[in-house]
């Protein structure tokens, strides 16, 4: 209420244009926000039915015996068209609205692979059971999107035009450049481990992720702008810092999605997904800002509700990888030496059968590695 009375106060003794324009810059940048939250929530949702969409195709050619190549479907087409479109909104989203409110967006996706995974269920369950399956994803699911509302309500109003003269000077600004030095370090250190230790800690991969990723989202906020700005008429593609900008978005995305390749061969993705977005999202809001001071001009109480709404976030995604269930590898035959009166065939403790440790290709019609559970047939009790 105090702030209110004297941000009053203060229009009031300003003259009736000047009060009158700081109201429409006010209301502008509200409406600026809204639109690149609205981007990127459309763009998240987009893009989490895409990969959806192209993974069901993948299981229903392998566990069909349909001899076409994914890349002849229609469905896979189309998930590559939604894709595009929702990578397309993410991009557009980051020329509106500050950075460190679209980042931490990125949690729709998490809820509407938790909603979609469970629609597209195909057994049975009764309420009973299926409330007490699912309940961790319906209360993180609620988090997120309380989380997410306290995001767009209490996110920073810092709104600047991405022209090239401002990008080279927060570029060369002394605490982005303190930044980037204790980054680079830090990365050079957990690369070191990870590369000559063989440090393979998910935390330290993710990490290496997630300093990729802050320099990604602050390039990709820069030439977001300044096309946007070209397509206004302000033309800044002539500047060269859009051309570095471009370059540096472009080679962290790669690097960026190498190391997720890499995690994702050692560790569940539910444990990446949970862990990753908490890492990502607090240095790239760490990131934004330094290089754009998004919380520059924020009262104490809206940085303090927006970070809550962070940790709410965090909490909401958390619970919602915590509760997916781990693949259980198909068991391709039963083993002879478990069937009752088959112990006194191996006078030597030999084994008919290789175990369920060795290649599932023996003993087995097809390899079922790749087959969801809930696709692969089920399997026999073993006595």
């Amino acid at each position: 209420m105090d702030g209110a009375h004297s941000a009053a106060l203060q229009l009031q003794q300003l003259p009736p244009t000047s009060s009158t324009s700081a109201l429409s810059e006010t209301s502008f940048s509200y409406k600026e926000n809204l639109i690149g939250a609205l981007l990127a929530i459309f763009g998240h949702l987009v893009v989490s039915i895409a990969l959806n969409l192209q993974k069901y195709c993948h299981i229903r050619l392998a566990g069909s015996k349909d001899p076409r190549a994914y890349f002849k479907t229609k469905t896979w087409w189309l998930g590559l068209f939604l894709m595009l479109l929702g990578e397309l909104g993410v991009f557009a989203s980051y020329a509106f609205a500050p950075l460190s409110l679209i980042v931490p967006l990125s949690a729709v996706s998490v809820i509407a692979s938790a909603i979609i995974g469970i629609i597209f269920i195909k057994e049975k369950w009764k309420p009973k059971d299926f409330l007490r399956r699912y309940i961790l994803s319906f209360v993180g699911c609620g988090l997120a999107v309380v989380g997410t509302y306290l995001l767009v309500t209490f996110a920073p109003n810092s709104h600047e035009k991405m022209t090239g003269e401002n990008v080279t000077k927060h570029l060369v600004s002394w605490p982005f450049l303190l930044y980037m030095l204790v980054e680079i370090i830090l990365f050079c250190l957990l690369l070191y481990f990870y590369k000559e230790k063989n440090t393979n800690n998910i935390v330290v991969i993710l990490l290496l992720v997630a300093l990729l990723g802050s320099m990604t989202v602050v390039t990709v906020k820069a030439v977001a702008g300044m096309l946007v700005l070209s397509i206004q008429g302000n033309l800044q593609l002539d500047y060269p810092i859009f051309y570095v900008m471009f370059v540096c978005m472009v080679a962290t995305a790669v690097y960026q999605a190498a190391f997720l390749s890499q995690a994702s061969q050692m560790y569940d993705s539910s444990l990446i997904a949970s862990v990753g977005y908490i890492l990502s999202t607090t240095i790239a809001i760490t990131a934004g800002a330094i290089f754009y001071l998004d919380f520059i001009g924020e009262d104490v109480l809206h940085i303090c509700m927006f970070a809550l709404g962070c940790l709410i976030a965090f909490l909401g995604v958390f619970l919602i990888t915590r509760n997916r269930k781990k693949a259980i590898p198909f068991e391709p035959y039963i083993s002879m030496d478990a069937m009752p009166g088959m112990q006194n065939m191996h006078d030597k403790g030999m084994t008919v059968q290789p175990d369920l440790k060795a290649s599932f290709s023996y003993g087995a019609l097809e390899n079922n590695d790749n087959i969801s559970e809930i696709y692969a047939p089920a399997t026999l009790p073993v006595m």
